[in-house]
């Protein structure tokens, strides 16, 4: 056991915590706290998993993570420059943010205009065919007295206008009900912001359909309002893509041991991280439609 392990372990005794309550404190699989008290870094994900854990295990027992981190970086190995590099390169800029939003907006503008468009044509339509109705008994009656000064035999032209008269006035009805549908666009929200958990809120859909696209080693895990999980909680590698639908649960706590190298998606719109922070919890919730 390793000097550091030494200190660990004994701040957590002094707690009168077990590996089991540490674990449910800290998310860390136990294999791993045994780890990090013997000095066994071998059986870490990654070596940049080692500081990360180390200061999550120091910080639930009352210890100061930076100081512990910097008291022992001699006996802790050291995090791989390529790494790093990965990180600076994944992270995401306000000009590509911008750049992502004002796309949305001028693909939604179209969408906009046609649907007023039509509005506008129905609404002349309907006009049109009020205008015709309202006319139409000034025209009977003219052909009416007509029929009778010239005493014709057969009467058949105001027949032939008052059937005319009760088509349009079914037709019209018609042309009245067709209307479209205005396009709903969801809204995800940043709220209150506490440690290492954002609050966001969904708003404009009645689904929440979660993905999470995974670049490089990191933890995820999907938990309910209950704390009960959702999606096997552990390290995923490169290329993993985790899937949840929270839509009945309508809330969905979300863990990121290595934020910077996994992208969180729902209903297939990327949620910008308000946090630039390497582990860190997102909670969604879902408002319900009045």
């Amino acid at each position: 056991m390793t000097e550091l392990g030494t200190r660990l372990k004994e701040a957590r005794l002094s707690k009168g915590y077990s590996l089991d309550d540490l674990q449910d404190i800290t998310k860390i699989q136990k294999r791993y706290l045994v780890g990090i008290e013997e000095g066994n870094y071998s059986i870490m994900p990654g070596s940049f998993y080692v500081r990360a854990f180390i200061k999550q295990y120091a910080e639930a027992v009352g210890l100061d993570a930076d100081e512990i981190l910097e008291e022992f970086k001699k006996e802790l190995p050291n995090q791989p420059t390529e790494e790093v590099a990965q990180s600076i390169s994944q992270s995401p800029t306000r000009r590509k943010l911008n750049t992502r939003s004002t796309n949305r907006l001028l693909e939604t503008m179209p969408k906009i205009i046609v649907a007023l468009f039509i509005v506008v044509i129905i609404l002349a339509i309907w006009f049109l065919n009020q205008q015709k109705v309202s006319n139409t008994p000034d025209d009977l009656e003219d052909d009416v007295s007509e029929v009778e000064y010239d005493k014709s035999p057969t009467p058949v032209k105001p027949v032939e206008d008052e059937a005319t008269t009760d088509e349009e006035d079914t037709e019209a009805p018609v042309e009245e009900d067709v209307e479209e549908e205005p396009v709903v666009t969801q809204t995800i929200t940043a709220g209150e912001v506490s440690g290492e958990t954002t609050n966001y809120t969904l708003s404009g859909t009645d689904t929440m359909n979660i993905r999470i696209e995974v670049s490089g080693e990191t933890w995820v895990g999907i938990r309910n309002a209950n704390g009960q999980e959702q999606v096997d909680d552990r390290v995923y590698n490169a290329g993993e893509v985790v899937n949840h639908d929270s839509t009945t649960n309508a809330y969905a706590r979300i863990r990121l041991g290595n934020s910077k190298n996994a992208k969180v998606f729902v209903n297939d719109e990327q949620v910008q991280l308000v946090q630039d922070i390497t582990t860190q919890n997102i909670i969604i919730t879902l408002q319900q439609e009045q």
